[in-house]
């Protein structure tokens, strides 16, 4: 169990877990037997050897929770069919989505489920994935995605019989071994992660949220997105933080105040690829301070000179492991809550994914749209999910309803930074020409 896992289990205090998901939308017909289209998820994911484990507490002095096989493992527990609530829009479907992953998954059972979702219009069906952050990280969800898709390397077969526990005493050893080799591997890294954060000015995008949220969706042309990156010396990563900077710098206007600079959490992925059989969490916590001042262009330059000077500084992990050893002495202290309530480190959240380039289809349902469902926390307002799919950029701003009452100011703005590219590409000259 890696370092990001373990923070991931240290925050999971409060009404809402710590838990990730998605919202697919299928193009089913009108003849689509959603009995079978549950059967089929079910085989392929019974082909999946975390979908049939359980996280256990290890005992005293054995180490870290470890997976164990679920000797009671029954898959169709985890694969279950609702009906979309009027009036069976793409508004309604999020919704039950959001509310979904909101849930709390059973820990007597493997953390994850999926709902698939009739009564949508146009004779489409909702696939709704929910787990816990434990489980995957994004790259993982994608890799979990894939396995339950059409075409997949090789086809589900018998479920293996579950493997017994392993007895305390390996565990005890393990646990030693573990811990002389994590002295070896000391990385001094994890000491200074934190040198040099841009300081968080105080505003409103930081207060406590609670359980009552929403998600909405922007979409934009990959290829668009991507030129107008290109032209002006940045990526699509930076393209999206410039644009979430255009879009938070409108909200925090329309409230009467102002920031220059915002920081951003962003989580860069430690490994190139991901398989059903590596899942968990490998990621590092960069904290980027973007500014918000002048145009979407210089914006988007400034930024990609921040975010190669971030990556460039960074160490594999190494903020991870410092946020989760702080995290586990909260916990302790039973202050985690109070930590995440009151943190000044970040004033939003971004995650950009590199998903699918060629559209997939499940039991032979082409997949419409993935929409990335991530709750917000702590006192993190908003939160911004990227994901790339068959060549269109989705763009899921996860809001505290409460907090946040003005959200077509924010979702305008987010649409009009998008548009902004697709307009301005014609006319952008390469950076430095």
């Amino acid at each position: 169990m890696s370092a990001a896992d373990l923070l991931n289990l240290a925050v999971d205090v409060g009404p809402l877990p710590m838990n990730a998901g998605a919202c697919l939308i299928l193009e089913a017909g009108p003849s689509v037997d959603v009995m079978r289209l549950r059967r089929v998820i079910a085989d392929r994911a019974c082909a999946i050897p975390r979908f049939r484990q359980l996280l256990v507490r290890a005992p005293f002095g054995c180490g870290r929770p470890l997976w164990v096989d679920d000797p009671a493992f029954d898959v169709y527990q985890h694969v279950r069919v609702s009906r979309c609530p009027s009036p069976g829009d793409e508004r309604a479907l999020l919704d039950l989505a959001v509310e979904a992953v909101g849930e709390r998954l059973s820990a007597s059972r493997p953390l994850w489920s999926i709902r698939l979702v009739t009564g949508l219009a146009g004779d489409r069906v909702g696939l709704i994935a929910s787990f816990h952050h434990v489980v995957a990280d994004g790259m993982g969800a994608l890799a979990l995605l894939a396995a339950l898709a059409d075409g997949s390397a090789a086809p589900p077969g018998p479920i293996p019989e579950p493997r017994p526990r392993p007895r305390r005493r390996t565990l005890a050893a393990d646990a030693w071994i573990g811990r002389m080799r994590a002295l070896t591997r000391w990385n001094p890294g994890a000491l200074i992660a934190f040198r040099g954060l841009p300081g968080v000015a105080r505003c409103s995008l930081n207060r406590t949220v609670g359980q009552h949220q929403q998600v909405s969706v922007v979409t934009a042309p990959l290829d668009a997105v991507h030129a107008y990156a290109h032209a002006h010396g940045g990526t699509v990563n930076d393209a999206v933080l410039a644009a979430v900077s255009g879009a938070l710098r409108a909200l925090l206007e329309g409230r009467g105040e102002t920031s220059p600079m915002l920081v951003v959490s962003v989580l860069v992925s430690a490994r190139r690829s991901a398989s059903v059989d590596q899942l968990g969490n490998h990621a590092d916590v960069l904290y980027i301070g973007i500014p918000t001042d002048g145009c979407l262009a210089e914006r988007l330059e400034r930024t990609a000179v921040v975010t190669r000077a971030a990556k460039a500084a960074a160490r594999p992990e190494a903020s991870a492991e410092l946020i989760a050893g702080v995290g586990r002495i909260f916990l302790r202290l039973g202050l985690t809550r109070w930590m995440m309530n009151h943190q000044r480190l970040f004033h939003t959240v971004v995650s950009n994914m590199r998903g699918p380039e060629r559209s997939l289809t499940i039991a032979g349902a082409p997949v419409q749209a993935i929409v990335p469902v991530t709750p917000v926390r702590g006192n993190v307002t908003t939160a911004f999910t990227v994901l790339s799919y068959a060549g269109t950029l989705t763009v899921a701003v996860t809001r505290d309803v409460d907090a946040v009452p003005d959200q077509p100011v924010l979702m305008a703005a987010v649409e009009e930074e998008f548009a902004a590219m697709r307009t301005d590409i014609g006319t952008a000259q390469p950076a430095g020409s």
